[in-house]
């Protein structure tokens, strides 16, 4: 039996990383249909389980332009134990796709990354954060409820 020491080159799935981006950009019309109209803009989805909150998702405009804008995408009173994601996303309204351009303390995601690398990205980094934005936003419109008001 002979083991073939060569790991394949990680390709990117260019249909499947389009595909989750505008899946994504109609996820977040839904939730904040007004983003081309002012920076500022936001949205508070909560999200519980019966008498639990569980956290908050956050949406605000960071910049408007003529055909893109750029959000900020953060966990608000996450459990404690739970890693809090924030991302920034550009969504380009012309192509009607949005994309993770930032998440945590990184920025401006490669395609393909050689693994292992200093910052120990996985080799589909981009795609992963865009599947996760994805599901993240589509457990929001499933079971996320406007936030009730303070008294």
């Amino acid at each position: 039996m002979v083991v073939n020491l060569l790991r394949e080159r990680y390709r990117v799935d260019l249909v499947e990383l389009q595909a989750a981006c505008e899946a994504n950009y109609a996820r977040l019309m839904q939730l904040l249909p007004a983003m081309r109209e002012a920076v500022g803009a936001q949205r508070r989805v909560a999200l519980s389980q019966g008498e639990h909150a569980l956290g908050v998702l956050a949406l605000e405009v960071l910049e408007t332009c003529p055909y893109t804008s750029t959000l900020s995408v953060r966990q608000e009173f996450s459990l404690p134990w739970l890693p809090v994601p924030h991302m920034e996303v550009r969504v380009y309204h012309d192509a009607r796709m949005a994309e993770v351009i930032g998440a945590q303390s990184a920025r401006r995601f490669r395609g393909v990354y050689p693994y292992p690398n200093a910052d120990m990205h996985q080799p589909d980094e981009k795609t992963q954060l865009n599947l996760f934005l994805g599901e993240w936003l589509s457990h929001c419109l499933a079971c996320g409820h406007e936030p009730m008001p303070v008294r």
